[in-house]
């Protein structure tokens, strides 16, 4: 199929990589929608991406190893035992890419081709599927139409609404702290560089919840960047949340602040609860954990991507080649399709069901990580394989299933 009008509402990672595929589709317009007036927010952190998923997406044309990243090749559980590191629970492999997500963004921005119109400051009040169109309305008041309008427009989605109606993310019960520095803030520590290896995932666990930390690119020629996420509960009377939302760098309340330094001198060896306070308060925000399942992803000549069509907990380390394989799928249903109904059929058969068990795991793992979490210190490398494997189910499905 070639030809046709394109709009990509939301010009994230999902957005870029969709208005990409559609453009090497052979559409005769392709139209980013993105509210942002200037370039998208980086809070500096960090994703991961599984190196097969990697090696797929390379393949496909949707990465390549030019973009910035960080080798990790071990997750090292640890729990409080009294030492200044915590004892070694269980040495797990973890083949995975680190990326800081602004410069992997940047790269697919870079990347998108030359005939794409990427426009900031247009943000979408509303869409609506019509007979052999989609309309666009825009916060301005214009209205336009394309032939297909894409989602791509994150937890929040607009889009949603219109394929979805009343369906809308699902808060978990908790929520993670954010934070990231440069890592060469680590000497202040004063332990050498030994006691963390730069290819090391660390996870620490506590009695409801855990800490990940593991390095990222840094930007420019900064060197690596130290990014760390703690899953709790918050208190009580910390968060009101109606709408699906985040707390972002310089607006984290002093109740939450406190809260975090609470969990970390209570439940993190000693020089990990330093490592989260090496974190200045403009590096850190606070992000509610949210999960989403829609019954389809597409309607009439509307379409779901990334976020907007599954929000997944982050526990799965799938989010960014989640969007990146929708964009995959996309851009394949597009070649084999002779029409736009084949097109959303096609996409529909190849990421629902797939999208669907993500959502599934990420909650097996947050209740097993988070919510119910298992008397840390009991565990060993001979409780923690088969409790893992428990959660994993045998989908396979951790960093993404396979293409």
């Amino acid at each position: 199929m070639r030809g046709g009008t394109v709009a990509v509402v939301g010009g994230s990672i999902a957005g870029c990589a969709f208005a990409s595929a559609a453009a090497r589709g052979g559409a005769d317009e392709v139209v980013v929608l993105e509210r942002t007036p200037g370039g998208l927010e980086d809070r500096g952190v960090g994703l991961c991406i599984q190196n097969d998923r990697y090696a797929e997406l390379e393949a496909a044309g949707h990465l390549d190893g030019g973009i910035a990243w960080h080798r990790l090749t071990r997750r090292r559980w640890l729990v409080k035992d009294g030492s200044d590191l915590g004892r070694l629970m269980w040495d797990q492999p973890f083949p995975f890419r680190s990326y800081h997500w602004g410069l992997l963004w940047s790269a697919l921005r870079e990347r998108t081709p030359d005939t794409v119109a990427y426009r900031l400051g247009a943000t979408v009040a509303g869409v609506t599927a019509e007979p052999g169109r989609a309309r666009v309305r825009l916060e301005s008041g214009a209205g336009e139409e394309y032939d297909l309008v894409v989602g791509a427009d994150g937890y929040r989605s607009v889009v949603r609404d219109a394929v979805c109606p009343g369906v809308r993310p699902h808060y978990a019960g908790y929520v993670c702290w954010r934070g990231s520095f440069p890592a060469e803030r680590l000497e202040a520590l004063g332990r050498p560089a030994a006691a963390w290896s730069g290819t090391d995932a660390v996870t620490v666990g506590f009695p409801g919840g855990h800490c990940v930390l593991y390095r990222i690119p840094g930007p420019g020629s900064d060197g690596p960047v130290v990014n760390w996420v703690l899953f709790a509960a918050p208190p009580d009377t910390a968060l009101e949340l109606d709408d699906p939302t985040s707390v972002p760098p310089g607006a984290v309340t002093d109740e939450l602040t406190q809260h975090l330094g609470l969990l970390a001198e209570q439940h993190l060896p000693p020089y990990w609860a330093g490592v989260i306070a090496l974190t200045p308060a403009e590096r850190t925000f606070v992000q509610p954990i949210y999960d989403l399942e829609t019954p389809r992803r597409a309607t009439g000549r509307l379409l779901l991507a990334g976020d907007a069509a599954t929000v997944v907990r982050p526990h799965a380390t799938s989010g960014a080649a989640k969007a990146l394989q929708d964009a995959h799928s996309f851009e394949s249903a597009w070649q084999q399709s002779d029409s736009w109904q084949d097109l959303l059929a096609g996409y529909e058969s190849a990421r629902g069901d797939v999208g669907r068990a993500l959502v599934s795991l990420g909650r097996r793992l947050g209740r097993a990580q988070v919510e119910r979490t298992p008397d840390w210190t009991s565990m060993d490398t001979r409780l923690m394989t088969p409790w893992w494997e428990q959660q994993l189910d045998g989908t396979g499905g951790f960093g993404g299933h396979p293409l």
